[in-house]
Parts: C-alpha cells; structure tokens; sequence
C-alpha cells in the first residue's frame, strides 16, 4: 500500500513509487526469460545507475528488486541458482613471513612514515594476512566502500594497518552525536567512514605511534575516499572493547567518546545483551560535519 505521496518503499534513501514498480514490471513482462541478474543490469541502464567507476548498480538493483517482491509490488522470476555464502567459502588470508625483531625508541626514529593504500595492490596480502596473525578479532573483509592502509617506517617495515569501511547504520551513540534525522541518516550513512581494524604489530612498541597514526589518516582519508569512490566522508566511527581497551590512542588523536553500544546485534530478537558492550568513538573530519551529514535529500 502507498503511502499519502504515492510512495510504495524506501530503500537505501531513494523512494519508489506507482510508476516506478510499473516500470519494473513492464522490464520483466519484455524480458520474461532472462535472470534475476540480468534484469537488475537492464534496471540499472534503464536507470542510468552507476558507480563512480563505471560499473553498475546491479547489486543495490537487486536488492530493491527483491524488496518489492517480496512486498508484493512485482513478480521476480524464480531464482536459477542458490547464492553462495561467500563468508563460508571464502579462505582466510595466506600467512606472510615479516621482520618480528623488535622496533623501539621514539617515534622521530621512524619517520617519515609512509602510508600506502593496498586495496587491490599486491601490498594488500600483506595487509590481510598481518591482521589475520596479529590483530585479536581476525581477518574478516570490510563491508561495502572500503580502504586499506598499511604504514611503513623509514627503514621500510610495516608498523601499522587500519581499515575504514562502510559505516552500521543503525548506532544510538552516533546518532544522537550527530543529532540527524532518520531521513537523514539513510541518505547520508555513506559520508560516514567506519574502522574496524587498527594494528600495531605486538613487536613495535614506540610511545605516541598510535595517535599519531590516527592523527595522519584523518587528514588523508576525506582525499582518498573522493578518489576512489567519488564522494566525500566527513565523519569517522569507531568500536573500542572495554574489557582490552581504554581507547587512549583515539582520546590522544582527539577522537570522542560518544557512548556504548546496547550489546545487542542488529538480527536481535530478545531485546537481551547477546555480545560484548563497546565503547563508541567518533571523529569529525570537517568543521560543519552536523550540518553536512544532517542536510535530508531534496524532494
């Protein structure tokens, strides 16, 4: 049913009306042999939905495909293929032998830093399999938009590795920092940059290394991200474990503390504590970061 303005489902900030699920309809009625696959390309053409790279949309296509489907707005074709849990299959990142011996002394011994972006770069192995030996939690791939960074000391060995991905889009702690809008959110979530893995190898141990490092990739990171994927993020999230943690390298970086999680993943249906609360950290990488990323999308 549609709502008072005609629209029939919101997904991922845009909102599809009558006409809209008409139009699909009428894609699948003239290709009533083709996959679920393919139709979402043709939608994607039809649409002018790309990438900043190029390549289409076809993923975010079927994903609102099967949004309406399954709302009752149009008929999909029956899927030829199961999709494969590519988290199952998918191999852990290959061991990769480093200089282990110790690195110490003051934090001028190791500059200047130099810091390199890996994603799809034969320097990304050594990022994967680093944080898959060192870091507590593990490998596991970044969701969505995503960058890699390893930093290297002036001697050339790796003394740092951080990854910034998609940002959750649902976090209390964040969301009342900002103090955005739900219309809001949903448009803007992708200016939001999230970062899941920071490492310092265990054998590097020089003062003040961790800030610091943070302190550079926020001046690199908006640059990086408008390159690669053509818009820009203004604000930087991250989860601390308090139980390990007390996030000082982040307060030295002049991150924020903006609160802890509930302890409750996002498929929860008991409204209980299912995982370890964390500690919320956030950093504004422009000055009018809340107006920026509270602006709703014109109507």
């Amino acid at each position: 049913m549609a709502d008072k303005r005609g629209v029939l489902l919101r997904y991922r900030g845009r909102e599809l009306g009558k006409e809209d699920a008409a139009f699909i309809r009428d894609l699948i009625a003239r290709h009533p042999s083709v996959s679920r696959l393919r139709l979402s390309k043709f939608l994607c053409e039809a649409w002018g939905w790309k990438q900043p790279n190029g390549a289409p949309c076809d993923v975010l296509c079927r994903g609102l495909m099967l949004a309406l489907h399954r709302a009752g707005h149009i008929v999909l074709p029956a899927p030829r293929t199961g999709v494969p849990n590519n988290i199952i299959r998918r191999r852990p990142p290959e061991r990769v032998e480093v200089d282990t011996s110790a690195v110490q002394g003051p934090l001028s011994e190791l500059q200047p830093l130099d810091f390199v972006a890996v994603r799809r770069s034969p320097l990304e192995r050594l990022f994967d399999g680093l944080i898959h030996q060192y870091h507590y939690l593990g490998y596991i791939r970044p969701v969505g938009e995503h960058v890699k960074y390893v930093a290297f000391s002036r001697a050339g060995r790796p003394v740092a590795c951080l990854a910034f991905s998609s940002a959750p889009r649902h976090l209390g702690p964040r969301d009342r920092f900002l103090g955005w809008s739900a219309q809001a959110r949903r448009a803007n979530i992708r200016l939001v940059a999230y970062n899941p893995r920071f490492l310092i190898p265990p054998w590097v141990q020089v003062p003040h290394l961790a800030s610091h490092v943070l302190a550079r990739l926020a001046r690199m990171l908006p640059g990086e991200w408008q390159r690669v994927y053509g818009h820009p993020v203004y604000f930087m999230e991250t989860f601390v474990d308090p139980t390990r943690f007390r996030g000082t390298c982040y307060r030295a970086a002049n991150w924020v503390f903006m609160g802890q999680t509930t302890g409750r993943g996002k498929d929860d249906q008991t409204h209980r504590p299912n995982r370890s609360i964390k500690d919320v950290w956030g950093y504004p990488l422009v000055k009018r970061f809340r107006e920026l990323l509270g602006e709703s999308p014109a109507r």
